[in-house]
Order: C-alpha cells, then structure tokens, then sequence
C-alpha cells in the first residue's frame, strides 16, 4: 500500500531552524520521495517504508528538541504526481 505524508515541524524555540533542516536532510537520506514547500514536507511510498522512517526520525527530532510540535497528514495514496487540471 502506497501512503503520501505532509509534515509541519514547529520546534518551539528562537532558534529553531536547526532542528527542521536537520529533519528534512535525514527524510532526504532515506532514499524516499521526498518534496518540500516553504510551509511542509512531503513523503511518498510504501506505507512500512514511510512509517518506519518515520518513527525513527520523529524520535530523533524530539530527543534533540525540547518543545515541538508536529503536524502530520496521511493519506492512501501517492500522490507524489499530482498536478491541478484546472
């Protein structure tokens, strides 16, 4: 099964860049589909493959971040060529 995901990582802290660029580089590692906009970051494939990178890199994050928030959305589906038809 196919899966699509878009994540919103909020460190809440001055300084919090470091923590989504580290984020975001260890997605892009994966060797998964990875896209990005200024507001989220998207991840496409397998759902075992998503979901086990995610586990460990949410983790991650949150070890190395004292007050976070993530936004996450799943859906069935790769969605990774999408383009309007309108």
């Amino acid at each position: 099964m196919e899966i699509s995901v878009e994540l919103t990582l909020t460190p809440l802290q001055d300084d919090f860049e470091p923590p989504i660029i580290n984020f975001i580089k260890a997605l892009r590692a994966s060797g998964l589909t990875v896209l990005e906009n200024p507001l989220s970051t998207q991840v496409f494939g397998s759902f075992d493959a998503v979901m086990q990178l995610l586990t460990a890199e949410i983790k991650t994050a949150f070890e190395a971040t004292d007050n976070v928030v993530l936004q996450m959305k799943v859906v069935k589906s790769d969605r990774s060529d999408y383009e309007p038809h309108f």
